[in-house]
């Protein structure tokens, strides 16, 4: 089997992946990030009465329509305590912000544009204008008013407002489960002591944070060894549990220890293609196991790390119904890149500004797929083209953003 070009690769996950329509309600304050799986509709009308913008006195323009105009001030309206009467000819009502404004008044006029009287008198200082200060009930929104389509997803504003409709849970979307795999003789959970052949197991860490970020649910299958009846065991939790894709770490490639993949296929996994033709991630592995998608990443962490970004993130967030990521770059090399091979290379890279506020990206000198610590310090992924030719300092280059923040 040749090696598949990246942006097909991307393309046939996707379009092999379907968003996840079931849906649960849950309460409004964990719906932060959430999608509303029904529109929302308002459950009263807002504001629910006039009410005051400012703190002032609610009148009859007719009354007030020109500076020097007298007021008698018969009561006061403040926020949860009306003024029960109503405003006739020559009167005013002490009002405050939010407040309802009695019935007969029309307008209000500020408090800095009226001279306090003796004997409960105003006068007005300043031209008013009707209607003014005044919020119209309803100028937010009306009771049974679709206010949040299905297919929004929920952020500090649209929850602002699902508060204000009277919604105290939402019909969401429900989350993808994502089951996750390690698998390896040599792998030991951290925090245990490892043996003279053995490493520490930390592939699982990275990719379940990725996913959680996404908008996943992680399920953590644990380690298992190279032994097919192990892994086929971990396969049917992941299928009793209903998870939405299985992610293995390792073991996918077709060595003599590489059990994953003839595993999975022996489980009844369709495969759909392996063998990418890019650096780090070759061995990439994606199929299905019924209704199952399964992803097989490499087990060197920048490798697996890497296919987390191009390959996980935009699966889950697209069965999770969000909008993908934006990762995606031009930005200058600041020092000469060579030529690059047949295979698409994504080279570790930070980040800095020169003079003029430009982002210039320089990789680290070695680019091992096991390398962890330069993952943990790099920005970007300068992204090399099979065939590249080799670039100069300050050319344009291609990067794809580790955090997307840096895109401003």
């Amino acid at each position: 089997m040749s090696l598949l070009p990246v942006a097909e690769a991307q393309a046939r996950l996707l379009n092999s992946a379907s968003p996840i329509h079931r849906f649960e309600s849950i309460p409004l304050d964990m719906a932060e990030g959430r999608v509303l799986a029904r529109d929302l509709t308002a459950r009263l009308t807002q504001p629910p009465f006039d009410a005051s913008a400012m703190d002032g006195y609610a009148l009859r323009f007719e009354d007030a329509a020109a500076p020097g105009a007298e007021l008698r001030v018969i009561g006061a309206s403040a926020a949860g305590h009306a003024f029960e009467g109503a405003v006739g000819t020559g009167e005013a009502v002490r009002i405050f912000t939010g407040a309802p404004v009695p019935a007969g008044a029309d307008s209000v006029l500020l408090q800095e544009d009226a001279q306090r009287l003796e004997d409960d008198r105003i006068r007005a200082t300043y031209p008013l204008r009707k209607g003014q200060h005044i919020r119209p009930r309803g100028q937010d929104f009306l009771q049974d008013e679709v206010v949040l389509a299905a297919g929004m997803a929920m952020d500090f504003s649209r929850l602002t407002v699902a508060a204000a409709m009277n919604h105290p849970a939402l019909d969401v979307y429900r989350r993808p489960l994502i089951a996750i795999l390690a698998t390896g003789d040599e792998l030991v959970a951290p925090g245990n002591e490892p043996g003279p052949s053995q490493i520490i197991a930390s592939n699982t860490f990275g990719i379940g944070a990725l996913a959680r970020n996404a908008g996943a649910h992680v399920l953590d299958l644990g380690i298992v060894p190279d032994n097919s009846d192990e892994i086929t065991a971990a396969i049917g939790r992941a299928q009793v549990a209903k998870a939405d894709v299985i992610v293995t770490l390792g073991g996918a490639s077709v060595g003599d220890h590489d059990l994953v993949q003839a595993t999975m296929v022996a489980a009844g996994m369709k495969l759909d293609f392996w063998r990418i033709a890019m650096r780090p991630g070759k061995p990439l592995m994606v199929g299905s196991l019924g209704d199952m998608h399964v992803l097989g990443l490499p087990g060197n962490p920048a490798s697996s790390l890497v296919c987390g970004l191009l390959f996980l993130e935009p699966l889950i967030r697209k069965l999770a119904s969000l909008p993908p990521v934006r990762r995606e770059g031009v930005v200058r090399t600041a020092v000469p890149l060579a030529a690059n091979d047949q295979r698409q290379d994504y080279m570790r890279a930070t980040l800095k500004k020169d003079d003029n506020g430009d982002w210039l990206a320089e990789p680290f000198p070695k680019q091992d797929s096991s390398m962890m610590k330069v993952f943990s310090r790099s920005d970007c992924l300068i992204v090399r083209p099979p065939h590249a030719p080799a670039l100069e300092p300050g050319a344009s280059c291609a990067v794809v953003f580790l955090r997307p923040d840096l895109l401003g």
